[in-house]
């Protein structure tokens, strides 16, 4: 395998694998739903994205030609993770899962919850 491309595939899983440390300690670390949400559908699916992307590079060198099944987990990630994460954020709503107090914009959780249009304030 030419140098080049396991300086790519190196660099590209050191980066997964920051991604995937920032999003496994911001899941554990962040104090209420909400705030949790962020971290498995942006850190995590970066993180898995560059795990993935290397993966593709080293199989596509092995196989001779280009690996798509990691290209398609890839794309299959990116559609579902910010789709599972408003379901989540719909049902934290529904459930009226209470936020820390200093969560901003607490007072359009109601106009949220019961599919009003939130007014916009006259400033």
């Amino acid at each position: 395998m030419p140098f080049y491309l396991e300086i790519i595939i190196c660099v590209s899983l050191l980066i997964g694998g920051i991604f995937l440390l920032i999003g496994s300690y911001g899941l554990a670390r962040l104090p209420d739903i909400y705030m949790r949400l962020h971290s498995p559908t942006k850190a995590s699916t970066l993180g898995i994205t560059g795990v993935l992307v290397a993966s593709m590079i080293f199989q596509s060198h092995l196989k001779g030609f280009l690996s798509i099944q990691e290209f398609l987990i890839t794309l299959f990630l990116l559609i579902t993770a910010p789709v599972a994460a408003n379901m989540i954020a719909k049902t934290a709503l529904h459930y009226r899962t209470k936020p820390l107090e200093k969560t901003q914009n607490q007072e359009l959780m109601e106009a949220i919850r019961d599919r009003e249009t939130p007014k916009q304030s006259q400033d």
